[in-house]
């Protein structure tokens, strides 16, 4: 038991602060009941904080506010599709926050979802999962939705250039590879738009 315990501990030390994660991420080491065990001892030993009931996080102490920081609304939503098995993609005021198209933090986080609709309030904040078409989030990764998206929500007609070179500073040439691969099926407009974000790749 304790050889469990100790590995559960180590695996949650070396995530960075802020990583959100659920028992599942530690059944290769131990029994539901194990790890559901330790990690409520972890939360009363004030070692990590539960955020939800079954969602944990080891928060990040800021020495600009002196106290610890709250727990990503991002990162708790991708912890959410991985233990529901959904695929998600951030929808239109959420993409573009998270793509610095916007600086307006949002009090409500909204992502597309291959699951059910949901929602859940965590102290000021909500994260909304809409239900949608599997399809419409399929097979691709989690970044060309991403870019999908908040393209979609800035609108034809509204998207700029600085937009585009901001979209371009949160994309890898990795990122920029699978976004020309990936996004093949969309709308047109969409695709064109793209192509510009990714030509430095293809010079």
């Amino acid at each position: 038991m304790a050889t469990y315990i100790n590995q559960i501990k180590n695996r949650i030390d070396d995530m960075d602060k802020g990583k959100v994660f659920i028992s599942n991420d530690f059944l290769d080491i131990a029994s539901n009941e194990t790890v559901r065990r330790t990690l409520n001892q972890l939360v009363k030993e004030n070692k990590i904080k539960r955020i939800i009931n079954g969602f944990y996080y080891r928060p990040r102490y800021s020495e600009l506010i002196g106290e610890y920081e709250e727990p990503s609304m991002y990162e708790l939503a991708i912890a959410i599709a991985r233990k529901y098995n959904w695929d998600i993609a951030p929808y239109n005021s959420t993409a573009l926050n998270l793509l610095g198209l916007s600086t307006q933090v949002p009090s409500k986080w909204t992502f597309i979802s291959s699951g059910r609709y949901i929602e859940y309030e965590i102290g000021n904040n909500k994260i909304e999962f809409k239900k949608v078409k599997p399809s419409e989030i399929a097979n691709m990764s989690l970044k060309t939705a991403t870019v999908i998206l908040a393209i979609k929500a800035l609108g034809k007609d509204e998207i700029t250039e600085d937009d585009i070179r901001k979209i371009k500073q949160n994309l890898s040439k990795a990122d920029k590879e699978n976004l020309l691969r990936e996004a093949t099926s969309t709308t047109a407009w969409i695709y064109e738009v793209i192509r510009v974000i990714c030509e430095d790749e293809n010079e």
